[in-house]
């Protein structure tokens, strides 16, 4: 059966709508950055540039590096934002948009974040690098999604009875990441550890301003959660949804973090740009080995 005009919706070019991509504009493997300024301080060590596009916040550049083609997309903040990100760049790859209808061969794409967090833990420094080993969703977005085939329902549990969570919140969603990139990527000078994805960087993670938050403790005890040796490390706005809707769609998922805060000690890094810089080339040359 096709898909409908209203739900797939293609620009008149043949792009698809957000993006302004088509097919042969991405490659397999895709670097995510939240910051459309950054997509050229990744694609700056590249060796060659094939196509670029921009369409607001939703930046996209193909080029390769070291021989491998390689697409750096900025996904803006947010999980309302990953949720359009991700789900256009399965249709590009697994929809055939001429005819609408569900490809018989599936495409897995390998998708890694490149972003910067705040540490949640004292003996995670800043200017230290940290892998989202799973990510805990706190912000209520794949509750729209069929998510109970991907989560860890004792992770869950244990983190819905240390928080005291209110039931009028989101239930929390806790999923892990693609193994295989996991594998790729990971070496002793990464940190590892769950990462909390809020739905806003306010009250949702714990900072006051003018506006009193429903639970004054809910950081606290964030932060001393502990569950077999998986604890939260660190709190942002993208991975759980870049994991849940990887999961789903069958695609594998790393979120690397550049730590440039901590929270815990109140420090943040005096050369936040440096951090980041070196995580881009890390983990551009883990992509490639």
């Amino acid at each position: 059966m096709s898909i409908k005009s209203s739900e797939l919706i293609l620009n008149p070019d043949g792009s698809i709508y957000h993006l302004n991509l088509r097919p042969e504009h991405i490659a397999n493997d895709i670097i995510f950055v939240g910051d459309q300024y950054r997509v050229d301080k990744v694609t700056k060590h590249f060796d060659s540039i094939e196509f670029s596009t921009q369409k607001r916040e939703f930046k996209t550049t193909t080029g390769t590096y070291k021989g491998k083609r390689l697409s750096v997309i900025s996904t803006g903040i947010g999980p309302d934002n990953i949720d359009i990100v991700l789900n256009e760049l399965d249709a590009l790859v697994n929809i055939d948009l001429n005819t609408r209808k569900v490809k018989d061969t599936h495409t897995s794409l390998n998708i890694v974040r490149i972003g910067t967090s705040g540490s949640l833990q004292t003996d995670i420094p800043v200017d230290s690098f940290l892998m989202s080993s799973h990510a805990l969703d706190i912000n209520g977005m794949l509750h729209f999604y069929q998510a109970d085939t991907i989560s860890h329902v004792d992770i869950e549990r244990a983190f819905v009875a240390h928080t005291n969570w209110n039931p009028k919140k989101a239930y929390p969603i806790v999923i892990s990441n693609g193994e295989i990139l996991d594998q790729k990527i990971a070496t002793s000078i990464v940190y590892k550890g769950m990462t909390a994805t809020a739905g806003g960087f306010y009250g949702p993670q714990g900072r006051i301003l003018r506006l009193p938050l429903e639970d004054h403790d809910l950081n606290a005890k964030i932060d001393s959660f502990n569950h077999n040796g998986i604890r939260v490390t660190n709190l942002e706005m993208e991975t759980s949804a870049i994991y849940g809707l990887s999961k789903l769609l069958g695609h594998q998922a790393c979120s690397m973090n550049a730590i440039i805060a901590n929270r815990a000690n109140g420090t943040f890094s005096a050369d936040p740009g440096k951090v980041v810089a070196e995580l881009i080339e890390y983990t551009l040359n883990k992509l490639v080995e």
